[in-house]
C-alpha cells in the first residue's frame, strides 16, 4: 500500500471566492413557506403561526415525564458551585446523565433514545442549563450538531445502526469544523482528509472542540483533495476520538461556562474508513449548515432559561431590598429594568416555542426563524442578566462564593453574565448571523435581479434579469404601499382587554417598511450592497423584532384560549411590544441616519496608525506570542490531555 499523499497547504482564497464556497453550502430552494422569509417581504403572514401549533398529547407525556425526572436530577445530583470553583463537570454527574438518558434526548426510541421532540428537548436544556451552563453546554454540542444530528439528517441507515445507540447512551460527541485561522470562512479550511484504499487520512488541527475534551466520537469537517475518482471538497467523517494520531493538545479556558470541556485536537495521520464518511465528498458545508438549522435552537433555549432565573431572582431581591422607605422594585429607574426583564423573556419564549413546534411539524422552512431566535435570544439574554447584575448592585458583582462565606444567599449574578457572554459568538457570532439571515432575507431579490449586478454576467444575462426583475417587481412593489395595517380593527381577534392588535398592524406596517427600504438599498448600493453590513445588520434586526413582537401575540391568544395566565400573557406581550416599537423605530432611523462611513474612516485610521499617539500611557500586559497559533499538520510533540469518563 503506498503511502498517503502529502496534505495539501491551506487554500490561499479570495472574498469572492469564499463567498462562492458559502453560497454553495447554502440551501438554494424553498420547498415550504416561511414565516420571516415573508415578513422580510413586506408580507404578514400570520396565518403561518396562527393559531399556535401544538404539540401532539403523546409528545407532551413523553416530554413531562422526563422533565420531571431531569429536575429531580438538576436538585439533587448537580452541584453548581463545585462546578464552578473545580472547571469541570464531575465524572459520576456525566454517568449520571447517561443513566437517565439525557444523551439521548433527540434520538429515537428505536436507538436507545428518548425520542423527545424540539419542544421538549429545549425545554430539558432551558432546566438544565440554569442548574449549570456548562451542563447545558455538553448535552446541546452533543445533540445539537454533534454525531446524532448529522447522522439523522445524513447518515445511511448502517452509520445509524453503529453509532445512534451509542451516542443514546454512553458516548458523548462532538462537532469539529473551526480551525487556529479559520472561523465563520470555512472555504480557508485546511485540515485535509486524502483518500486512500477504503480508508481516509486525516491531517490537521482543530480549535474550540467544545466537548472535544470528553469525546468518545467526533465529527470532523475535512478537505478531501479532487483526483481520480474523488470530486474532493469539504466533507463530513465520524472519527472516533481514542484513534491513533488524535491529541487533544489543550484543554481551553473561557471567562464563562468554567466547566466546558473544550480544547484544541490535532489529527496526525488517523485513519478513517470511508464508510464513516457523512454524505458524499464536498456536502460537509450543507450537511453543517443544515444540522444547524434547527441546532441553532438550542441556544436561545437556554437563553430563555437563563431570563427566567433572572426575572425570579430580580423579583425574590426587589421586594426585600429597601432604598429610602420602600423595596427598590417600586422606584422606576429598577422597576423599568424588572419590566424589561419579564416582558423579553415572555417574549423570546414565545420566539423559542413556536420556532421549536414548527421544527417538529416540519410544514414550514424554519432556516431564518432558528437564526433569528438564536440571535435575538442570545442579545437579549446578556442584556437580562446585565440589567440583573446591576439590580442586585454591588451584590451582583460579587461571587456567589464570596457572597455565601459571608453568610448572604450564594447568587451567581455575575457567573450569569460570564456564562451568557459566549452566546453571541457560538454557533454563528451576532455579526455573521446578520449577515447570513440577510442573505436569506434577500435571496428573492438576488434570484431575479441577482445577473445584474454580478459583474461576471455577459450583457445577455443582464439583459434576461432586467426582463424577469421587472415583471418581478411591478407585481411586488404596488403591494408594499398599503396593507391591513392601515385598516382600522384589523386582526381584532387579538383586542381583549388589553389590546394586541394594533401592535399586529404595526409590525404589518412595519414589515412593508422594512421591504421597501431592503428594495432602496439594493437599488443604490447594487453590487456594493453586501459591503454594507451596518445597514443589512439594522434590517436584520428590524425583522427580529418584528418576528418576536409576533410570536408573543400569538403566544398571549394561545395561552388565553387555552386558560393558562391568559390576561397576564397579554399585559406581558402589550409591554414587550410597546418597548419593542421603541427599538424598531430608532432602527428604521439608523436605517439612513448613521456613521457608518465616518466609521470606516476612522478604522482605516487606526489600522495606519493614524491614531497610535492615543494608545500613550498604558502598558500591556498581554505578553509575547503570536495572534494565531501555529497550525501546521505534523506528529503532535505535546501530551494528550483527552479525559476519559470512567464508565459508572
Amino acid at each position: 500500500m503506498s503511502a498517503p499523499t502529502a496534505p495539501t497547504p491551506k487554500p490561499t482564497v479570495t472574498e469572492r471566492e469564499a463567498r462562492q464556497v458559502a453560497e454553495a453550502a447554502r440551501e438554494q430552494a424553498w420547498r415550504k413557506p416561511s414565516f420571516a422569509k415573508e415578513l422580510f417581504l413586506g408580507r404578514l403572514r400570520l396565518d403561518l403561526i396562527h393559531p399556535h401549533p401544538l404539540p401532539a398529547e403523546e409528545h407532551v407525556q413523553r416530554g413531562e415525564e422526563f422533565l420531571a425526572k431531569l429536575r429531580d436530577f438538576c436538585e439533587t445530583q448537580i452541584d453548581a458551585a463545585r462546578i464552578e470553583r473545580e472547571a469541570r463537570i464531575p465524572d459520576e454527574t456525566i454517568n449520571g446523565l447517561k443513566e437517565l438518558g439525557a444523551l439521548g434526548m433527540k434520538i429515537d426510541t428505536k436507538y436507545g433514545g428518548l425520542g423527545l421532540t424540539q419542544v421538549y428537548y429545549n425545554k430539558a436544556l432551558a432546566l438544565v442549563g440554569t442548574a449549570s451552563p456548562a451542563i447545558g453546554a455538553l448535552l446541546s454540542a452533543h445533540q445539537s450538531i454533534g454525531v446524532p444530528q448529522p447522522l439523522k439528517l445524513f447518515g445511511t441507515q448502517e452509520q445509524k445502526d453503529t453509532f445512534l445507540p451509542r451516542c443514546a447512551r454512553t458516548d458523548i460527541s462532538a462537532f469539529l469544523l473551526t480551525e487556529p485561522d479559520v472561523g465563520s470562512d470555512p472555504a480557508r479550511l485546511a485540515t485535509t482528509a486524502v483518500p486512500e484504499g477504503d480508508e481516509y487520512v486525516l491531517d490537521g488541527v482543530k480549535l474550540w472542540t467544545t466537548n472535544g475534551v470528553v469525546a468518545d466520537l467526533l465529527v470532523v469537517m475535512a478537505r478531501v483533495p479532487r483526483s481520480e475518482g474523488h470530486k474532493g471538497g469539504i466533507t463530513a467523517f465520524v472519527v472516533e476520538a481514542a484513534s491513533e494520531g488524535v491529541t487533544v493538545e489543550n484543554r481551553n479556558a473561557f471567562m464563562g461556562l468554567r466547566g466546558l470541556e473544550n480544547g484544541v485536537t490535532r489529527f496526525h495521520r488517523v485513519r478513517v474508513p470511508a464508510a464513516n464518511r457523512i454524505g458524499p465528498e464536498g456536502a460537509g458545508l450543507k450537511i453543517a449548515l443544515t444540522t444547524l438549522n434547527t441546532g441553532r435552537l438550542s441556544l436561545p433555549a437556554m437563553c430563555v432559561g437563563a431570563g427566567k432565573w433572572c426575572l425570579k431572582i430580580a423579583r425574590e431581591w426587589s421586594a426585600t431590598r429597601e432604598q429610602w422607605g420602600k423595596p427598590v422594585a417600586l422606584h422606576e429607574a429598577v422597576g423599568s429594568k424588572i419590566s424589561f426583564i419579564a416582558a423579553t423573556t415572555f417574549a423570546l419564549e414565545a420566539v423559542v416555542d413556536l420556532s421549536s413546534q414548527m421544527a417538529d411539524e416540519d410544514r414550514n422552512d424554519i432556516r431564518i426563524e432558528a437564526a433569528l431566535a438564536k440571535l435575538y435570544g442570545s442579545e437579549m439574554a446578556w442584556l437580562m442578566a446585565d440589567e440583573l447584575v446591576q439590580i442586585r448592585g454591588g451584590r451582583g458583582f460579587e461571587t456567589a462564593e464570596s457572597l455565601k462565606a459571608r453568610g448572604e444567599r450564594a447568587v451567581p449574578a455575575e457567573q450569569m453574565l460570564r456564562d451568557l457572554r459566549i452566546n453571541r459568538i457560538f454557533e454563528g457570532s451576532t455579526e455573521i448571523m446578520h449577515l447570513l439571515i440577510a442573505r436569506e432575507a434577500v435571496d428573492a431579490h438576488l434570484s431575479v435581479a441577482g445577473d445584474l449586478i454580478d459583474p461576471d454576467k455577459s450583457l445577455a444575462d443582464k439583459a434576461k434579469a432586467g426582463a424577469n426583475a421587472g415583471v418581478f417587481y411591478a407585481k411586488w412593489l404596488p403591494k408594499l404601499l398599503a396593507g391591513q395595517g392601515q385598516i382600522p380593527g384589523a386582526y381584532g381577534e387579538f383586542h381583549r382587554e388589553v389590546d394586541l392588535s394594533g401592535h399586529l398592524r404595526f409590525v404589518e406596517r412595519s414589515a412593508r417598511k422594512l421591504a421597501r427600504s431592503t428594495f432602496y438599498g439594493m437599488s443604490r448600493w447594487q453590487g456594493r450592497m453586501e459591503t454594507k453590513q451596518g445597514f443589512l445588520g439594522r434590517v436584520v434586526d428590524i425583522g427580529a423584532e418584528l418576528f418576536a413582537m409576533s410570536a408573543a401575540c400569538v403566544r398571549a391568544e394561545h395561552l388565553r384560549r387555552s386558560g393558562q395566565h391568559g390576561r397576564e400573557a397579554y399585559q406581558l406581550a402589550d409591554t414587550f411590544c410597546r418597548q419593542s416599537r421603541i427599538r424598531v423605530d430608532e432602527l428604521f432611523g439608523r436605517l439612513w441616519s448613521n456613521t457608518d462611513d465616518l466609521d470606516r474612516k476612522v478604522v482605516k485610521g487606526v489600522l495606519s496608525g493614524t491614531y497610535a499617539w492615543l494608545e500613550q500611557g498604558i502598558v500591556d500586559p498581554s505578553g509575547e506570542g503570536p495572534w494565531i497559533g501555529d497550525a501546521h499538520p505534523g506528529e503532535s510533540s505535546r501530551k494528550d490531555v483527552r479525559r476519559k469518563i470512567p464508565k459508572s
